[in-house]
């Protein structure tokens, strides 16, 4: 007999909140969900596995309705994977992208602490580009 897994089994899997699993539900981004008794959502380990590739899909910046429609590429089959793998390859340029800015940010963080460290050394005269007096920026 295949596993089964509560909506709350789910979420500790994979780290959604319960609102987000069922909000996932709710618009028809996990498509083969059971219903079990009480009329509760049941989950199998194929399920648990989507959830956690929608959540990799809405780190990458992807919205509902990139999901709605790669699930449906999905969906369609392998003659879809080229589309699917178009829309993968742009999330990947775009997350590329911030990871750049990210970097950047972090490098300028890393100068401005070293300047300040050779301003209190004495190393370094502190100059402000805000002020003439010399206020920090």
């Amino acid at each position: 007999m295949e596993t089964q897994f509560t909506m709350r089994q789910v979420c500790e899997q994979t780290g959604l909140t319960y609102e987000t699993l069922k909000f996932y539900c709710n618009e028809g981004l996990v498509p083969n969900v059971k219903r079990g008794e009480n009329n509760y959502r049941i989950f199998d380990e194929r399920d648990v596995a989507w959830v956690k590739s929608l959540d990799c899909l809405k780190n990458c910046n992807m919205s509902i309705a990139e999901m709605k429609k790669y699930l449906a590429l999905c969906l369609a089959g392998e003659s879809t994977i080229p589309e699917r793998k178009k829309m993968l390859a742009a999330k990947r340029a775009q997350l590329l992208e911030k990871i750049q800015v990210l970097k950047d940010s972090v490098a300028y963080i890393d100068w401005k602490n070293g300047f300040y460290d050779d301003v209190l050394a004495g190393r370094t005269k502190y100059i402000s580009n805000l002020t003439k007096r010399g206020i920090d920026d």
